[in-house]
Order: C-alpha cells, then sequence, then structure tokens
C-alpha cells in the first residue's frame, strides 16, 4: 500500500526517509533478517556462521549508541562488500542515512585482482577516509567492528597458535599489527568508551606494547 504523506512540504524529505528506515524497532529487527538472510550458510574463519559477527557488532554498537540507523548499519556493514547486495539495495530498504554508514564500512575490494595484493592499499585507503570523517556514527562502527574481529583474533591465536596468520590474505604479523594499531589511534577521541579501552588491551594482548606506547 503506498504511504500517503500529510505532513508540510519541508517535512517531505525527512518522512521518507523515515518511510524507508521504518520505526527504530522495525529497522533494526529489518536489518538483523536482511543480513542474516545475505550470509546465509556463510562460516568466518573458524567456523561460526557469519551472522555472529554483525550481530555482536550490533550489540557493541548499543553499548555506546540507541541511534536505531547505527545499529542496523551494524547489523549490515559487510552486506555490499561481501554480499551481492548493492548499496542501492541498502538504501532503498533502510533510507539514506543507513546507507551512508554501511559505505564508510565497505573497501574497494578490486575484485580483479588478488586480495593479498591490494589488502595494503585498501586498508591505507579506508583509514584516510576514517581520519577525515567527522561524523561520530562512522566511528563507532568502525571501533564495534574491529573490536569484534580482535576479539576474533585472540580467541584464533588461542585455539590455533600461529598458525592463524595461515587464514588471511595478509599474513605478515607486522602489517596487521600497523593496521589495528593505526585504527586504534584513530578511533582515540572514543577513548572514554568501554569499548574503545578493550580494544586497546586486545591490540596488546595480540601484537604486544608499540614502543612508547603508554596505558
Amino acid at each position: 500500500m503506498e504511504k500517503t504523506f500529510r505532513g508540510r512540504p519541508e517535512e517531505t524529505d525527512r518522512q521518507q526517509e523515515q518511510g524507508a528506515a521504518g520505526t527504530p524497532d522495525d529497522l533494526v529487527s529489518r536489518a538483523a533478517l536482511f543480513a542474516a538472510e545475505a550470509h546465509r550458510g556463510v562460516k568466518r574463519k573458524q567456523g561460526q556462521p557469519y551472522i555472529l559477527h554483525p550481530m555482536e557488532v550490533a550489540v557493541i554498537i548499543s553499548t555506546m549508541t540507541d541511534d536505531p540507523h547505527v545499529i542496523a548499519a551494524g547489523l549490515l556493514h559487510d552486506v555490499v562488500e561481501d554480499t551481492p547486495h548493492t548499496a542501492e539495495e541498502i538504501r532503498e530498504q533502510f533510507g539514506d542515512r543507513v546507507a551512508a554508514l554501511v559505505a564508510a564500512e565497505t573497501e574497494n575490494k578490486r575484485a580483479n585482482l588478488p586480495p593479498e595484493q591490494t589488502w595494503k592499499i585498501r586498508k591505507e585507503e579506508s583509514l584516510e577516509e576514517l581520519r577525515a570523517t567527522e561524523d561520530d556514527a562512522v566511528r563507532i562502527l568502525w571501533l564495534a567492528d574491529k573490536l569484534s574481529n580482535i576479539r576474533s583474533l585472540r580467541r584464533m591465536l588461542q585455539a590455533e597458535g600461529e598458525k592463524t596468520w595461515t587464514h588471511f590474505h595478509m599474513q605478515d604479523i607486522a602489517e596487521q599489527a600497523w593496521y589495528y594499531r593505526t585504527i586504534a589511534e584513530a578511533l582515540s577521541q572514543l577513548r572514554d568508551t568501554d569499548a574503545w579501552q578493550e580494544y586497546v588491551q586486545l591490540v596488546g594482548e595480540v601484537f604486544g606494547e608499540a614502543d612508547g606506547e603508554t596505558k
């Protein structure tokens, strides 16, 4: 059934955005269902269903904000990058705000090249965009995603030891350490959050303390 907007003309854009997104509870629920279907059958490196990762990201986000757009973006953050779904689908289903946040977490994978060859440039491009953002929601989304990843990495190291690195496109530990430490620096505006403090602690446990690093 077509939605009819009865507000003042200047309210139309905002109302259309809300119409695409739905109510806050509906937005998050629909994002969870969409992500679960998009990642159906996909496993993480340790064999768990992939959907557990975006679910964990959404939970971490909820410790820093109750904005449903950011929580929904956490659930959807890997959909465009890792599944056939497009950014336009995300915009149509969940609105411009969620689509923009998902885009902020989506790398240019350069699908025509081997991922191990493009790893460094992809990370450098993403970090440049992260440093440039003035949107705290983007920082929160990044932190939640990377905290979930470093938690998973620590579990893998505990279970498999150095064999863990064979699962990654970048197997150089020094490069991985550079990436995770640079993220901590780029997200230092969130240093008062429990999530940032846990992230920094886990980076230290996984890679050791950087020279000159203080807690």
